[in-house]
């Protein structure tokens, strides 16, 4: 369900941002965004910092985002945190990317409950380490009873294993294989009882879903910007959500 920005948000918005907002149809609105975070190697690069200040200057974004799909009554959000694959990255890259989940997770516990989120996380969540684990415990336990927006983060996240789960999962639930069906088989998917996105975001300009809600995404609507995900802002948002409601969505049809 569409609102209008708090006065909190309306005050932090930039005169583009503001036009954009008042652009978009809030009849019309995706009812689940997906988000390919990416870039934030490059921005440190660009800048001459670590790789690690890209990493930690990208919570901004994070931020924002969410404001930005709350303010617009967006019901899913899903963001693309850290796949199976970044496990292969230097090791003291990903210790302290694992460390700034941690951090997040902690400081966002407030946003959690002012915005009451539904909090998910969508992954290998039993191979990151008891920290991780617990303090995702405890994001779930607080939000246990919101109704707001559901947040999904992908952490440790692989699409095709996320096929795979869930074919092994309906064949321990006792599934007839030959009676399963589309509809059938989405209960067992990591995001089930969600709709599947409508529109894909990816940022840094890259032409790829890297490994990403493979089975979800089969009819979303993509929109690539060149922007790198540390300067990603609500207007980046507003304008992805003005694209989409500009396309005609065909599912196969014409």
């Amino acid at each position: 369900m569409s609102q209008t920005p708090t006065a909190e948000s309306r005050l932090a918005l930039t005169d583009e941002e503001a036009s954009l907002y008042s652009q978009i149809d809030k009849q019309n609105l995706p009812k689940h965004i997906a988000i390919i975070m990416d870039g934030n190697g490059r921005w440190a690069k660009k800048r001459d910092f670590s790789r690690i200040k890209g990493h930690k200057s990208a919570i901004p974004a994070v931020r924002q985002t969410v404001e930005g799909c709350v303010d617009l009554g967006i019901e899913h959000l899903t963001l693309y945190a850290f796949s199976t694959e970044n496990w292969k990255r230097p090791p003291q890259e990903t210790g302290t990317l694992m460390a700034l989940l941690r951090q997040f997770l902690r400081l966002e516990l407030k946003a959690v409950r002012k915005h009451s989120l539904r909090v998910k996380v969508i992954g290998a969540i039993h191979e990151l380490s008891p920290g991780i684990q617990k303090d995702l415990k405890t994001v779930f336990d607080g939000c246990s009873k919101n109704t707001g927006m559901c947040f999904n983060i992908a952490i440790n996240y692989s699409g095709r294993m996320d096929i795979l789960h869930g074919f092994k999962t309906a064949m321990a639930a006792g599934v007839d294989p030959e009676s399963l069906t589309e509809q059938s088989f989405k209960p067992f998917l990591s995001t089930a009882g969600q709709p599947d996105p409508d529109l894909v975001i990816r940022t840094s300009g890259e032409m790829r879903i890297s490994n990403f809600l493979l089975w979800q995404i089969a009819y979303s609507e993509i929109w690539v910007t060149p922007t790198l995900w540390p300067d990603f802002r609500r207007g980046d948002l507003y304008r992805a959500v003005l694209d989409y409601q500009a396309r005609h969505r065909r599912f196969g049809g014409i």
